[in-house]
């Protein structure tokens, strides 16, 4: 009877914390998911990309991007490399620790530095999201726990008027 009573409150639980309304398709390799606070009533909206390849010390996950937009306002956008982040290599402006990385958006190529995220992921600045939502082609070089690793994304194909009426005009 405990046994019963405790599954009922964990799925009951489990059911108020999904709030997921919709996963679709966005074109390419893309998939925007959906979703609303049952609290604020706050409309979440969460765009994914998946990488091409997988990484040497990962071969069941692969590394991606989410981007977060909230009520039509984009709020932040995460690279998930999918294994263990080598340490952070620089201080950022604020002295927050980042991880510089190449990056390859179609023929040009930029060093950036992400704000480093408790060694499971980094924080992506704006401008970079914004060239990756035009790309046909983005690379990623990083740090891993064992050396340089390369993330190859396919970002072509994308509706970007469908992102934009999800995040907002200013990732134009």
């Amino acid at each position: 009877m405990k046994r019963a009573i405790l599954f009922l409150a964990a799925l009951v639980l489990c059911m108020s914390a999904a709030t997921t309304l919709a996963q679709e398709s966005v074109g390419g390799n893309w998939f925007l998911y959906e979703s609303e606070d049952p609290m604020t009533a706050a409309k979440d909206v969460r765009l994914e990309i998946q990488a091409d390849n997988f990484l040497r010390e990962s071969s069941y996950r692969k590394p991606k991007i989410e981007i977060a937009c909230q009520n039509g306002d984009y709020k932040h956008a995460t690279f998930i490399p999918g294994t263990k982040l080598g340490p952070p290599n620089r201080p950022g402006f604020w002295w927050q620790p980042q991880q510089e990385v190449l990056v390859r958006i179609d023929n040009k190529h930029h060093r950036k530095g992400w704000n480093w995220m408790r060694d499971r992921s980094l924080a992506m600045d704006k401008g970079t999201v914004r060239d990756l939502l035009k790309a046909k082609l983005f690379r990623v070089e990083f740090n891993s726990g064992r050396g340089p690793e390369i993330a190859e994304f396919t970002p072509d194909g994308l509706n970007r008027d469908r992102v934009y009426k999800a995040c907002g005009s200013e990732l134009k």
